[in-house]
């Protein structure tokens, strides 16, 4: 099993593209739960070839994407940036994912120069301290019964092991079969220092993003996820907004809800905070949750 910091390095090393052209880029992949590539990678490799293509300048402020096909673990990731606006304030850059001939993700974002504005945001919930809370490590095994196949446990803290995820609550495979209120908090930073680079901290705060976002859907119907085996599921899309500068490497507070759940899709929604309450993004997505028909 990975280190932290050996962890912390591949997954850098798996968001810095390889240039095979100009505005096309080639990225690999790491394993994951499921036998299909992780959404979160593909989302933030996407920004990263999309950024690239952006002066420094001008930081991301949104993006827009869909998950068209599951990821192929095995096969490089080529991305093909369109270059759609250069305005006076604002960057518009499209990204298209292929494998196998084959779009398997888009991405619209944006960039804005900074500039001064108008100020408001919604207070910060209430959350222990971070440092008070269970690592991943310490936390899963605790529900090592809840899983069919003995290897999740390890599989899952090694996902994982570049990012200090810490649930302030039990995740759903630790209240399998108790529905309860759809929300769901965790802090997260990565497990060592980055790099000064806006762009590889909103980078890496996508990535994780996509790693519980969908929790609370599961929450509310009393389902274990995806690695217990009672529901089946894939992110279809997914929408963040960048307010205010943050660091990924720093302790960041994902207060998560689910709305809404109907049709075989559950929607979760969410904000980013930084440590001392800044609002730093909001989150969005949508995926298939579906309840195995052996059921």
């Amino acid at each position: 099993m990975s280190s932290a910091p050996d962890a912390l390095l591949d997954l850098l090393d798996l968001l810095d593209l390889e240039q095979i052209e100009q505005d096309i880029f080639r990225g690999t992949s790491r394993s994951a739960i499921v036998p299909r590539v992780f959404g979160g990678q593909v989302a933030a490799q996407a920004l990263v070839a999309a950024g690239r293509t952006v002066p420094a300048d001008r930081p991301a402020h949104s993006l827009h994407a869909y998950f068209l096909r599951a990821g192929d673990p095995g096969a490089p990731i080529v991305y093909s940036v369109d270059r759609i606006r250069d305005g006076r304030s604002f960057t518009t850059r499209r990204v298209v994912a292929v494998q196998h001939g084959q779009p398997i993700f888009h991405l619209s974002a944006s960039f804005q120069t900074y500039e001064e504005g108008l100020e408001h945001q919604a207070d910060m919930p209430a959350a222990p301290d971070p440092d008070t809370l269970p690592t991943a490590a310490e936390m899963l095994p605790r529900y090592a019964d809840r899983f069919s196949d003995p290897t999740v446990v390890d599989r899952l803290i090694e996902a994982r092991a570049a990012v200090d995820l810490r649930y302030v609550d039990a995740p759903p495979f630790g209240t399998l079969g108790e529905p309860r209120e759809p929300r769901s908090q965790v802090w997260f930073r990565t497990n060592g220092k980055l790099a000064d680079d806006p762009l590889l901290h909103v980078c890496m705060a996508t990535y994780v993003s996509d790693m519980t976002l969908l929790d609370s859907v599961l929450l509310a119907h009393g389902r274990g996820g995806w690695a217990v085996g009672d529901v089946v599921g894939a992110s279809l899309d997914h929408a963040m907004w960048f307010h205010r500068p943050f660091r990924a490497d720093e302790w960041l507070l994902y207060d998560q809800e689910s709305p809404s759940a109907s049709g075989g899709r559950g929607l979760g929604q969410a904000r980013i905070y930084t440590q001392d309450g800044r609002l730093a993004i909001t989150v969005i997505q949508e995926g298939v949750v579906r309840v195995p028909r052996s059921d």
